[in-house]
């Protein structure tokens, strides 16, 4: 996410269970992880709303595109602007290793 304090990084991880999609959401440079709420699945469109309290206090709303393993789109933190969202699918095992 490319936000006004800079680059964050983290990591979307979505599963299934009981026929509903869940997600949280790693921090990879502050280590905070929350769990996403509002997740809707919309065809190729993901939204979901996230709070997250590093490096600031902020109520987060994602509106991205999945296209093939590559998503784009924005995030909205209330009156700040939109920050470019990008990301793409790893594996789990480079994640886990923080590579």
């Amino acid at each position: 996410m490319d936000t006004p304090l800079g680059k964050q990084r983290a990591v979307l991880e979505l599963s299934t269970r009981d026929g509903s999609l869940h997600g949280a959401v790693r921090d990879l440079r502050h280590g905070e992880e929350v769990v996403v709420t509002d997740l809707v699945r919309d065809g190729d469109r993901l939204t979901w709303a996230q709070s997250v309290t590093r490096p600031l206090r902020l109520n987060l709303v994602f509106d991205v595109v999945v296209d093939g393993d590559e998503l784009t789109g924005r995030a909205r933190a209330g009156r700040l602007p939109a920050s470019a969202v990008t990301g793409r699918r790893e594996d789990p095992n480079r994640v886990a290793d923080g590579l």
